[in-house]
């Protein structure tokens, strides 16, 4: 039986990849900053921990196995020292608490937003480069652990990055629900033509893909040391599906349009003045932003299928089945 410490494991994604290991026979343990009763009534271990803290994380990776690192500071506005201190001093505390207990697997959980360059990505391969700036702390931030991770593969200790995109499905607290919620209040803009095709990862395949890296990775191993881009391999164009989903949840869909340019020097303007005040609170719009929802951005997955066996399990019409029946079930409005 292998031992696994999943960081961020009561979050969307961690708490998915606790629930499989923990399904598949592992012991799993759960690291998070607050206590996850859905986790503890499975029996999956968890303790209470924050990244920053060296000693504590150091503690929680004695007698594991293998770490999975999903923890992050997640979001495309903040103050910056919390993104850094997070999602890479954090990150450094969980390579060196793997090597002071000789942990032998580290999969860190990264973002194609770390390659963003603010041009369309088609097809994207690992071998695209780091951007020389990123428009925002958090791409920032995960590039810099990113890197660390990868350089820290050895002879001791085996290191992989996965790079899921946009993860969705039911129990989603983050894409999905803002989407929502300003479509509901006639805030959602279309930035750009609309024609940008974008991958989505259904949060069983994301979890998958975690779930196979932990099979797959091993000291010398082909992925090892190597990053990873992880999606449906399916990509959408990102306007009409968010229309279809409004649609099957009777909300009016996206008729306001705005330009790629205008959008993008708002977000400036709006940057740079909240920088002016320390407005930490994330602005109505960002260049970063801009580009997300106006450019094409999809990935080649054929090196995870090739390197890790990964085969995405749910296809796009049935995640957004279950994702749409858990919607309306939350609502308690029953079925469409």
């Amino acid at each position: 039986m292998r031992r696994i410490l999943v960081t961020g494991g009561g979050g969307f994604l961690g708490s998915k990849i606790c629930t499989l290991l923990h399904a598949l026979g592992d012991e799993v343990v759960a690291l998070g900053r607050r206590d996850y009763p859905h986790l503890r009534d499975l029996g999956i271990g968890h303790i209470i921990a924050d990244l920053r803290d060296r000693s504590a994380i150091a503690k929680a990776c004695t007698g594991i196995d293998v770490v999975i690192h999903t923890a992050a500071l997640a979001g495309i506005w903040g103050d910056p020292a919390d993104f850094w201190s997070i999602n890479l001093e954090g990150t450094r505390h969980v390579i060196d608490a793997c090597r002071q207990h000789r942990v032998r697997r580290l999969i860190y959980t990264s973002s194609p937003s770390v390659v963003f360059d603010e041009r369309d990505i088609i097809n994207g391969q690992e071998s695209l480069p780091y951007p020389a700036r990123h428009l925002a702390e958090y791409p920032a931030s995960k590039a810099a652990a990113e890197k660390l991770v990868l350089a820290a593969n050895g002879d001791e200790l085996a290191t992989i990055a996965l790079r899921p995109h946009l993860i969705w499905g039911p129990g989603d607290t983050h894409l999905i629900p803002r989407i929502i919620s300003k479509a509901r209040e006639r805030r959602l803009y279309q930035v750009g033509d609309g024609e940008n095709l974008v991958d989505i990862t259904y949060i069983d395949n994301a979890a998958q893909a975690h779930g196979q890296a932990v099979d797959r990775l091993a000291i010398g191993a082909p992925c090892a040391g190597r990053a990873y881009f992880i999606s449906q391999g399916d990509p959408v164009r990102l306007w009409p599906w968010i229309n279809q989903l409004l649609q099957r949840l009777r909300i009016s869909t996206v008729s306001k349009k705005i330009s790629l340019r205008r959008a993008w020097t708002i977000g400036l303007v709006l940057e740079k003045w909240h920088q002016l005040i320390k407005n930490w609170q994330e602005p109505p719009m960002t260049r970063f932003l801009a580009g997300q929802l106006a450019r094409s951005h999809f990935f080649d997955i054929s090196a995870a299928r090739r390197d890790l066996g990964y085969e995405p399990r749910v296809t796009m019409e049935q995640g957004l089945e279950h994702l749409v029946a858990d919607l309306w079930a939350r609502t308690n409005l029953g079925k469409p």
